[in-house]
């Protein structure tokens, strides 16, 4: 049985045992509306640590438009008893008020990374994002963190600020978990009708063109982004955000294609954002 804490205080407390002990402990943070992505990297957890805190938390910081903090998916009580099912032993769900003090002067920012793919058009989404993630790991102080690579960005720009902010922690990623068609799993997802369920499969087909694409030998980064939103084009209840093809460690944008490359885009059905990855290597590329 899960313990659930709302109090900052009393996860320290909660931890305090398995510290002593040596255990190592690992830290799943999400927003809830838990499904089968979460269940991967919960599992993983699992397999590599002695005691497993999942946080449950919908970050205000990290939305542009409070129209889509307010309707995105919460159920507190199906996520609990999911946490509970994979074995997870604390589950760490705070209210606003207790994870932000107000007024708030302190931000954590990563800068450069986060100036293309979802950057621009999210403004202030990555600095809630590692804002959050800085928080949850001063307060949990985990030894690894796990995050799902369909977030590859995010996945990315956190494993910087670890890095350059000298957190003692592993970032650990995680494989996209896709439904059978190819779609990536996405709390999302539940948002979409039948008809926009079927329509979203578009992005993951684009990318999966793009990825042969780059595997026939193209080189032109334009020319892959050109035939990516050819293909979202094609589909009437899709509309593309952005596709772009970048380099996998500063998320810089290329004009040739020479080694391993991420090639990420964002779409727009009805009213709901979804975004994806693939990385690809050039058959030509050692790298």
């Amino acid at each position: 049985m899960a313990d659930v804490v709302e109090a900052i205080v009393e996860v320290r407390k909660h931890l305090e045992r398995p510290r002593r002990a040596g255990e190592i402990i690992g830290l799943v943070p999400t927003m809830g509306a838990l499904h089968a992505g979460h269940a991967a990297l919960i599992e993983q957890a699992v397999r590599e640590c002695d005691c497993i805190a999942v946080s449950l938390f919908v970050n205000p910081m990290q939305f542009h438009r409070d129209a889509d903090y307010q309707t995105y998916p919460r159920n507190r009580d199906a996520d609990l008893a999911f946490c509970v099912s994979l074995a997870v032993n604390i589950v760490f769900a705070p209210s606003v008020e207790e994870m932000y003090r107000q007024p708030r002067h302190t931000f954590v920012e990563v800068e450069g990374l986060t100036e293309h793919l979802c950057g621009p058009h999210r403004p202030g989404h990555f600095r809630g994002v590692t804002t959050v993630v800085s928080n949850l790991f001063n307060i949990v102080q985990p030894d690894r963190a796990y995050f799902g690579q369909k977030d590859g960005q995010q996945l990315a720009v956190i494993r910087h600020m670890v890095d350059e902010l000298h957190m003692p922690l592993t970032i650990v990623g995680v494989p996209t978990v896709r439904e059978h068609d190819g779609l990536a799993l996405s709390s999302r997802n539940q948002l979409l009708n039948a008809k926009e369920r079927q329509a979203a499969t578009v992005l993951y087909r684009a990318l999966q063109a793009s990825e042969r694409l780059v595997a026939a030998g193209e080189v032109c980064p334009g020319e892959v982004v050109k035939q990516a939103l050819a293909a979202i084009e094609a589909e009437p209840l899709a509309r593309a955000e952005y596709v772009e093809v970048v380099d996998t460690e500063q998320l810089q944008p290329l004009v040739e294609i020479t080694g391993r490359v991420m090639i990420a885009g964002a779409i727009w059905v009805g009213t709901t954002r979804l975004i994806d990855n693939v990385i690809v290597v050039p058959v030509t590329s050692t790298g």
